[in-house]
């Protein structure tokens, strides 16, 4: 019963690989014995959908309705006309589901793997032809969501939820952090930020309670397929919503404008730049500052389009707008890695270095859980 149970479970995707090899057939004996090969002998995109993928992915890209493809769709069956959700995935995540098949990302078996069809070239040309089914070329590509860092803002905008915990090497201080991203339409996001301050007093003990709540506005200016290039403006408003007598706010609303650049580099490499300002109600008890923060970082895959690993360096700068104050400038060496297979739920940890004006300010390490909510639940994509 195991057996006929295993065999059952996969006929969706021996139906698919089933019409692959009937159209390779088919398409040998109309080409003639030069043609006979181990792969399908196809030279463009639209060739080789029509003759690999439309059994089930349908003329438009929509998906073949249940009568023709045999088979009930699962939930994350893709619909590559949407182009919310299609321009997010990058060209190496389609790359890695077509060579290995819908397993490789922890999605359904019914997506077969092609390694044995369709050469790799010819799988480069077939994603270039999925990517046509998106009719609208002002949305950013998956390409410009570079991995997060620690500190620096990217200009991508996205649906995340990341907790991050920063620790204060001399035991001074925690701070928890709670940040809610979600993304509307092309290029807006909005941002609720939660964290929660741990102080040490200095009668002795410690306090602990919820700091100055943030919420922010997103939007994409502009992004370049061409270039590798993409940059937003973003501001925010912090609440003094924590303590200020016990350490765990400012005490006044502070308003925060900041622009944020990414470029895509050679190699699976990328430059992140976030340039803005502090602008508190109140200057008596917060000071005006501005920032500079710069994140430089190069993606690895483990073999055959495994586990991400992604180091980085943040240069960290930061002045606030007094007569006499100098630039605070630090560094901070991290590396990101992907958790889940579908690579939606990651971690990165990083130690933040004083590089000048050391005088109380102490090393801090840190480190964050993110979970990337549109590409499946917290439990999807493991296995």
């Amino acid at each position: 019963m195991r057996l006929w149970a295993s065999i059952a479970g996969h006929i969706p995707a021996l139906l698919c690989f089933g019409f692959v090899w009937y159209q390779g057939i088919a398409h040998s004996q109309i080409s003639g014995p030069k043609q006979a090969s181990k792969t399908l002998k196809l030279s463009t995109g639209k060739e080789i959908f029509q003759a690999a993928c439309i059994g089930c992915h349908g003329p438009e890209g929509k998906g073949q309705p249940k009568p023709i493809s045999g088979f009930d769709p699962p939930a994350t069956f893709p619909d590559f006309t949407d182009c919310n959700a299609t321009t997010r995935e990058t060209d190496e995540t389609w790359r890695s589901i077509i060579h290995l098949g819908g397993r490789a990302r922890g999605f359904s078996e019914i997506m077969p793997s092609f390694t044995e069809a369709l050469s790799g070239e010819q799988i480069d040309k077939v994603i270039g032809y999925l990517r046509g089914f998106c009719k609208q070329p002002a949305w950013p590509i998956g390409e410009l969501n570079f991995p997060r860092a620690i500190v620096t803002e990217k200009a991508y905008p996205e649906d995340e939820v990341v907790l991050t915990t920063t620790l204060a090497t001399d035991g001074s201080a925690q701070t928890n952090t709670l940040v809610y991203e979600k993304r509307f339409g092309l290029g807006s996001q909005i941002e609720v930020i939660a964290p929660i301050n741990v102080q040490r007093l200095s009668s002795g003990g410690r306090v602990a309670g919820i700091g100055d709540l943030t919420l922010g506005f997103k939007r994409l200016i502009a992004s370049s397929r061409r270039s590798g290039s993409i940059f937003s403006l973003a501001g925010e408003v912090n609440l003094p919503t924590g303590n200020r007598a016990r350490g765990l706010g400012t005490g006044t609303t502070v308003f925060e404008t900041f622009a944020a650049f990414g470029q895509l580099l050679p190699h699976n490499s990328f430059v992140q730049t976030q340039v803005g300002a502090e602008l508190p109600t109140n200057t008596t008890k917060a000071s005006q500052a501005v920032f500079w923060r710069t994140a430089v970082g190069s993606s690895v895959a483990k073999k055959n389009f495994g586990r991400l690993f992604t180091p980085m360096v943040e240069v960290i700068a930061d002045r606030n707008l007094q007569r006499g104050a100098k630039t605070n400038w630090d560094v901070m060496p991290e590396v990101q890695v992907t958790l889940s297979k579908r690579q939606h739920i990651r971690a990165n940890v990083g130690v933040q270095f004083p590089v000048t004006n050391t005088g109380g300010r102490s090393t801090q390490v840190a480190f964050y859980l993110l979970w990337d909510t549109f590409d499946g639940g917290l439990f999807d994509g493991w296995r």
